[in-house]
C-alpha cells in the first residue's frame, strides 16, 4: 500500500511538518505500507512554497514559479514504487497539490477548493490503482474498497 509519508509522522510536507493519521498508521496491522512524499522524490526542498495545481494542469506556487517538473518527477518515482511493489491501493493526504484525491485546491492561493486530483493521485489512478485519502477511511483504518484475496 503506497502511503503519503506525512500520513505516518514523515515531516515532509510543504511546511516542514507532518500530518500523522492513526487510521493509516493502523492500516499497518494488515498491509505492508510504504512512505512516499512525491514532492520530496521530485526534488523539491522541505520546507518549500506552497503549490497547486491550476485549471492548465500546470503546478505553481504563489509567485508564480512553475514547479510542475517536479511533481511530474514525484509522481513517476511513486508509480515506479507502486509497480516495483505491486501496491493494492493508496492512501494520499487530502487536498495536496501532489496527492489529493476527490479535491485540490483550484490554483489561485486562495483557499478555493475544486474537484480533481493531484498530480501524483491522477498518475496511480493512470496505473488502475484504486487510491484513498486519509479522511476517506473508516474506523480505525478500513479501506474503502475491496482488495482483491480480502
Amino acid at each position: 500500500m503506497v502511503v503519503s509519508a506525512c500520513l505516518l509522522g514523515v515531516a515532509c510536507n510543504h511546511r516542514g511538518g507532518s500530518s500523522p493519521s492513526s487510521r493509516v498508521t493502523a492500516l499497518g496491522a494488515g498491509y505492508r505500507l510504504l512512505p512516499v512524499c512525491p514532492e520530496v522524490a521530485g526534488g523539491l526542498p522541505t520546507p518549500r512554497p506552497a503549490a497547486e495545481v491550476t485549471a492548465g494542469g500546470r503546478v505553481r506556487t504563489a509567485d508564480g514559479t512553475d514547479v510542475t517538473d517536479l511533481y511530474r518527477r514525484g509522481a513517476e518515482q511513486a508509480v515506479a514504487l507502486a509497480v516495483a511493489a505491486r501496491a493494492t491501493g493508496a492512501v494520499l493526504k487530502a487536498r495536496s497539490p501532489s496527492c489529493g484525491c476527490h479535491q485540490i485546491y483550484d490554483g489561485t492561493h486562495s483557499r478555493v477548493l475544486v474537484d480533481g486530483d493531484g498530480v501524483t493521485a491522477a498518475a496511480l489512478r493512470a496505473i488502475g490503482l484504486p487510491v484513498c485519502s486519509e479522511e476517506d477511511l473508516e474506523g480505525s483504518g478500513v479501506l474503502p474498497w475491496t482488495l482483491p484475496g480480502a
